[in-house]
């Protein structure tokens, strides 16, 4: 029997992150994960400047031996639409190879970890929790993406849930889509489908090539990927067969109303399995990490007292913070904007780049938390 103060279940983003900084606070923590890393992930792979800021990640210390590909430009458009092009001239964004990024966190974490392990039994116990009948600990944090097992020992329904699917492909294209100078690397494209329900990206990095679809239209899904497809061929920008290569995944926006139980007796839950992606861009990855920062200020701060009432400043914390970007969850957009339409919409040079680009993807002007 191994006992902890603290286990984390998932080593991704945000686990990796609240383990390491409760170790560094001083207690016991152990980080559990099902994978064995390095591993992929369906993922854009595709982050703002905050993650590496909020992170306190050096982005030129960081590409030394990771890929690192800056973003200065972005097409945007409907699918079978018009395109606009918006050039910053600067870097706002970069892409990723999620293996490396999980991987980079990972081994910066200083709590001990047990990698290959799935969660296969959670058992309320006297005083906490006893995970595969072998790990007793006072406190379980739940960081295993939209299926998280300890999301559903707190009343997650994966599956019943109104929840952005994607499928996603990530792969090394052949020499005459590298050579294509219609779409180079550190450009994005972004098509939204017309009802703003959706949008697919395809994002060169590196000798990789990223493409994928998410919407809230999940019996339409393989459909609209198609078509989306479809759209960048009759651009010019993909010339492979893509189909056999998604991979699918789910993942929840923010509701204060209605979503998920992200605080329990002894137990909370952050990133993904919180339901915590931003609802119009879908991004996952800083809103993880913030929930990560944010759950260790409460659990530092209970003083080992974990039960569900010392706990609720956490769930505080995450409303506060992510309530004003959706409250009502998943690329569900002002009733004006979505009359407007995706095309009359991104037809504005001035919406697409300060709401659109600037709001929805880049988040520009929001404050960067400390841990």
């Amino acid at each position: 029997m191994q006992s902890c103060e603290v286990l984390v279940v998932g080593a991704g983003p945000a686990g990796s992150t609240c383990a390491g900084l409760l170790s560094q606070a001083g207690l016991c923590v152990l980080l559990l994960d099902r994978d064995e890393f390095p591993r992929d992930k369906p993922c854009a792979g595709w982050i703002t400047p905050s993650v590496l800021e909020t992170l306190k990640i050096d982005p030129q210390l960081y590409r030394k031996d990771r890929l690192l590909q800056d973003i200065r430009a972005f097409r945007t458009g409907v699918i079978f639409g018009r395109e606009r092009v918006t050039d910053y001239g600067q870097t706002v964004s970069y892409g990723i190879r999620r293996a490396e990024f999980d991987q980079f966190l990972l081994l910066r974490n200083t709590a001990p970890t047990r990698l290959g392990e799935p969660v296969a039994a959670l058992e309320r116990v006297a005083g906490g929790w006893l995970v595969n009948g072998s790990i007793k600990t006072k406190l379980l944090i739940g960081a295993g993406g939209h299926n998280c097992p300890v999301a559903r020992a707190l009343g997650a329904l994966p599956g019943k849930e109104a929840a952005i699917v994607a499928l996603v492909a990530e792969f090394q294209p052949g020499a005459t889509q590298l050579a294509n100078p219609l779409f180079p690397a550190g450009t994005v494209a972004l098509s939204f489908t017309r009802d703003l329900n959706g949008y697919g990206w395809l994002l060169r990095k590196g000798n990789l090539l990223n493409i994928g679809l998410g919407s809230l239209e999940r019996r339409d899904l393989r459909r609209q990927t198609a078509q989306f497809c479809q759209h960048l061929e009759n651009r010019g920008y993909l010339d492979e067969e893509v189909t056999e290569r998604f991979k699918g995944h789910a993942y929840l926006p923010y509701r204060k109303k209605g979503g998920r139980r992200i605080v329990g007796d002894r137990a909370l839950l952050i990133g993904d399995a919180a339901g915590v992606c931003f609802p119009e861009s879908g991004e996952g990855i800083l809103p993880a990490v913030e929930t990560a920062l944010m759950a260790v200020r409460t659990v530092v701060g209970a003083s080992g007292d974990y039960r569900q009432k010392r706990l609720a400043p956490y769930a505080a914390a995450v409303a506060s913070r992510f309530c004003s970007a959706g409250d009502a969850g998943g690329f569900t957009l002002p009733a004006g904007v979505k009359r407007l339409g995706g095309a009359a919409l991104l037809s504005s040079g001035w919406l697409t780049r300060h709401l659109v680009l600037d709001r929805w993807f880049l988040h520009k002007g929001q404050r960067i938390l400390e841990p």
